[in-house]
């Protein structure tokens, strides 16, 4: 053999074996599993009016004839479907809260066997329709927050990981006639801080140190 087919053949054999390096690092990426990306949702209100109960009633009692769409989804079931997925815990720091599904939603939850904890604005809690005293009879621990400014947080942590978050009140009005907004996320950077928040605000709404009765 020649040199110069020496050196083709060497050529030839070096630009094979760049390809197939490069065929395998393509054959490895694609075959690696896809990392899973944290979950980011946004959900606008008002929604539309539809029935919860497939959500909020056990399946085998599931019987509703109410004149409202069944089983469609809205901004509403899809925050109600965030709040029930929750397996461990459910931290709730809401301004003011009297939706009712909400509450049957917070109860169903507790019955579960959830570790729930609730805190929300001291003058909000004696408003008409207001779903503190419900949840404080089923034996929710409640707090109050007694700032001189109010607590105007919205959000809601589920099992630690997960953040509710946005512009809606837990009322009726908020979520049928608002225009509002609701960000969903499992981002851990965005999710630490309102943990931190929760927990700080809760420390200091301890009854103990304002000497009222505890939750």
């Amino acid at each position: 053999m020649s040199l110069l087919q020496t050196v083709k053949v060497l050529g030839l054999g070096a630009i094979a074996l760049g390809l197939s390096g490069e065929l395998l690092g393509w054959l490895q990426r694609r075959l690696r599993p896809a990392r899973a990306r944290p979950l980011n949702e946004v959900l606008f209100f008002p929604s539309e009016p539809a029935c919860m109960e497939h959500l909020l009633m056990p399946h085998a009692q599931y019987r509703c004839s109410c004149p409202l769409s069944h089983d469609v989804e809205t901004s509403f079931s899809r925050l109600l479907r965030h709040l029930l997925s929750a397996s461990n815990t459910l931290d709730l720091c809401v301004f003011s809260f009297s939706n009712m599904d909400l509450s049957r939603a917070v109860l169903t939850l507790h019955k579960r066997g959830l570790t729930i904890r609730v805190l929300t604005d001291q003058p909000f809690t004696k408003m008409t329709g207001s779903q503190i005293g419900v949840l404080r009879k089923a034996g929710i621990c409640v707090r109050v927050d007694y700032d001189a400014v109010h607590m105007h947080h919205k959000f809601a942590v589920v099992d630690g990981r997960r953040l509710i978050t946005g512009s809606l009140n837990w009322t009726l009005q908020a979520v049928q006639s608002n225009k509002e907004n609701i960000l969903v996320t499992e981002e851990p950077d965005l999710v630490r801080p309102f943990v931190q928040e929760f927990q700080k605000l809760w420390d200091s709404s301890d009854p103990a140190k304002h000497c009222v009765p505890p939750c």
